[in-house]
């Protein structure tokens, strides 16, 4: 990417393509479908957060007038093991895993015929004592969820609730440790949350007489719904189309499936297209959250500020089924610093909640809570102002991240220095008040995308992808898109295609998609470019070699002796039926070098010491975005993210009684942020252009959420004096620390 290239659409703030069918209500999202002839489904759910399940009865179901189906686990094809777990997941065989987890469905004619009709199944249960956390599980003696279950890279030592193990290490940190004037060990704890999305998730499903399956159903990925669903169903994904609808929020919660493949039996059983939309409860009950953690942690540095050596060992939840992000929050934990001597390792851990799901830089924000923790505790030590200790640890271009590559030109420094010339790092602070600031990595994604850019006869740019809009991605999509052809970014029409018409692409996710699609797109864009010259070469009677194009023109190159005024996009799209027919640019590709990206945050709080309640009165999020397309679009997703990491950081988390059964499944009683709570987040765009992208983009979604979890403990710390080392800092539990009644 040339450092000099001047841009026409990228870094502006056009409106968006989908914005009046949003204000309007005309967007479908995805319980806004119905087709004639549907029914409901309606899952019965665990009463129980372990239990084996001894028998199920759905004769009184099903003999209900208006009840055309019920199905249970027999339904499903038999195990293959590359997605056992999944189906497990969506309809509990030998043992249920966690209180929601679904056992049985059914469809009917209405939705509280359903719901009646859950009601007449039996399920004979033994209940068993439930693992509510990573103590629990790991203790000896402990029920374990799976008895067949052995960990890789683990001596067999018997039954387990670890399901996997990771390990980075470089150096001898042991031996660095004699070497440091300090050692710091701390322990951290997070607790499971949820993502917090605002629609629940809803499909509808038609199995048609052939066996083709239809779904339309919200989610980050078509493509992943495809195959997840024809897998579980034993099918090929040849059989199943899926139409993502709008979807209203993700975060990583909407990358699997849960209604789909139990969707598709019942309207396979009763011939009917079937409709299912989880309740808010649900949601919170039965659906993928993020785990929480155990971090045990140690830093050595010399007097000066400069690290010598850190370990780190990790324990995260998985819930009732293998998949923690522990791999991703130990590929996180040093990675903004650089350590010559350094050795991480991590375990995935089972126990009886929800079967965890992405949420937003998975593993990251827990992991950095921990590594920034007690990085500001150490400059504490050092009497080293916190940004110059990070400075002068910072990763760098060159430097070598803990699972092996260097990095190439990343902003690190840059956000260190943003923040410490920003006017909010050096403000006065009022009573009770304190400042924090932590910073935040995420590696982020390539992974597959494909694009198709089609011209009409008017000159306008159809571009048609796969991925589900989440944080502006048809915005993107379009000025990438603008900017290849030289047109107004009006002329673009972005548009999200099911799975038989875009060709194959990975989920939204990752922060991958103005990544790796775009770049898609670019080389789409430029396909057509190169076409509309052969085309002018057709209309000038000369050859290609003696046309060039540039700002949305085709025209002669210097030094070709043609002598004809510049052809637009419009001019040679008029005449395509004559020039050779229409023109569409297609592209794929497995983007490599997704561009890692740091921030760096910066939070005021003030706390009530006779309650014990936080208020976050000021923030600054300062994050390295490489190249800005749609700024708007960059600073919400930076706002969002920030947004979401004080609510995990004060108040989020899941409460579950001594049974396992989730107290708190709705708004009112899960604490999320909500604008009233939280003063305007300052957004600050760094651009150091990723060196590996056309257009220097690397992904801003994921980075956003990491610093705030110890951004705002830090400066808790430094309003009352409490290091805070398990979350949330809940208005109980810092209480309790401020009038010394017991530890985090």
């Amino acid at each position: 990417m040339s450092e000099d290239r001047k841009f026409r659409w990228v870094g502006t703030r056009p409106i968006r393509h989908d914005g009046i069918d949003k204000v309007t209500g005309r967007a479908q999202f995805g319980a806004d479908l119905s087709l004639p002839g549907m029914i409901w489904g309606k899952l019965l759910r665990s009463p129980h957060a372990h239990a084996r399940i001894v028998s199920i009865d759905t004769s009184a179901a099903e003999a209900i007038d208006g009840v055309l189906a019920v199905v249970t686990a027999t339904d499903l094809p038999d195990d293959d093991p590359k997605v056992a777990d999944l189906a497990r997941n969506i309809l509990a065989r030998e043992k249920v895993l966690y209180h929601g987890h679904a056992i049985a469905a059914v469809a009917a004619t209405s939705a509280a015929l359903a719901e009646r009709a859950l009601d007449a199944i039996t399920v004979e249960y033994e209940v068993l004592k439930p693992v509510l956390s990573l103590e629990a599980a790991l203790a000896s003696g402990a029920p374990i969820l799976d008895e067949a279950r052995r960990p890789k890279d683990m001596e067999d030592t018997g039954p387990t609730n670890i399901a996997a193990r990771c390990e980075f290490s470089r150096g001898e940190p042991e031996s660095a440790f004699a070497q440091a004037d300090v050692v710091l060990e701390r322990s951290y704890e997070t607790q499971m949350v949820h993502q917090g999305y605002i629609e629940p998730h809803a499909c509808v499903v038609q199995t048609k007489e052939d066996g083709l399956i239809e779904i339309w159903c919200c989610t980050q990925g078509g493509f992943a719904v495809r195959s997840l669903t024809a897998s579980v169903l034993g099918i090929d994904t040849s059989r199943v189309k899926v139409t993502p609808s709008e979807i209203g929020g993700g975060f990583g919660g909407k990358t699997t499936v849960y209604l789909e493949p139990v969707a598709a039996l019942l309207s396979r059983k009763s011939g009917r297209p079937v409709k299912m939309v989880m309740t808010r409860e649900e949601v919170f009950r039965a659906s993928g959250p993020a785990g929480g953690a155990k971090i045990d942690l140690k830093v050595g540095a010399t007097r000066d500020g400069r690290i010598v050596a850190g370990t780190a060992r990790m324990w995260m939840e998985a819930g009732g089924f293998p998949g923690s992000p522990v791999q991703a929050g130990a590929m996180c934990i040093f990675s903004p610093y650089d350590f010559d001597h350094l050795f991480i390792e991590g375990f995935d851990v089972v126990l009886n909640k929800p079967k965890v799901a992405a949420y937003r830089a998975p593993g990251a924000p827990q992991v950095t809570f921990a590594i920034e923790s007690l990085m500001d505790e150490l400059a504490n030590e050092l009497e080293i102002d916190p940004i110059d200790l990070r400075l002068a640890n910072a990763a760098k271009e060159g430097t070598q991240l803990p699972y092996g590559p260097r990095f190439k030109a990343v902003g690190m420094i840059e956000t260190l220095e943003a923040a410490r010339a920003h006017p909010h790092y050096a403000a006065p602070l009022g009573k009770n008040q304190g400042r924090g600031m932590a910073v935040g990595f995420w590696f982020n994604n390539g992974m597959n995308s494909s694009a198709d850019v089609h011209l009409t006869e008017d000159g306008t740019a159809v571009v048609v992808t796969g991925n589900p809009d989440i944080g502006g991605s048809r915005a993107s999509m379009a000025i990438m898109c603008a900017e290849e052809l030289g047109i107004d970014v009006e002329k673009v029409r972005p548009v999200v295609a099911d799975t038989e018409t875009a060709g194959y692409t990975d989920v939204t996710g990752g922060s991958r998609v103005t990544f790796a699609t775009g770049w898609a797109v670019i080389e789409a864009s430029r396909k057509i470019a190169s076409e509309l010259c052969i085309r002018a070469a057709k209309i000038w009677d000369c050859d290609v070699e003696q046309v060039g194009f540039s700002e949305g023109h085709c025209l002669p190159v210097e030094g070709s002796g043609l002598d004809h005024a510049p052809l637009s996009v419009a001019d040679i799209a008029k005449q395509m039926a004559r020039t050779g027919g229409p023109i569409n640019g297609q592209a794929q590709l497995n983007a490599r070098g997704a561009g890692p990206a740091f921030a760096t945050h910066l939070c005021d709080v003030e706390v009530d010491p006779e309650t014990g309640k936080v208020d976050v009165v000021r923030y600054t999020a300062i994050q390295d975005v490489g190249r800005a397309i749609h700024p708007s679009y960059v600073e919400g997703q930076i706002q969002g993210g920030a947004a979401q990491g004080i609510g995990w950081a004060l108040n989020e988390e899941y409460v579950f009684d001594e049974a396992g059964r989730l107290e708190n499944p709705g708004f009112l009683d899960y604490r999320m942020p909500v604008a009233s709570d939280l003063p305007m987040i300052d957004a600050v765009i760094v651009e150091v252009p990723n060196p590996t992208h056309p257009y220097g983009v690397r992904g801003v979604g994921e980075t956003p959420i990491v610093p705030p979890l110890a951004a705002v403990a830090n400066a808790v710390m430094a309003a009352t004096g409490v290091r805070m080392q398990s979350l949330p800092i809940s208005p109980p539990r810092l209480l309790e620390r401020l009038l010394g009644a017991g530890d985090v």
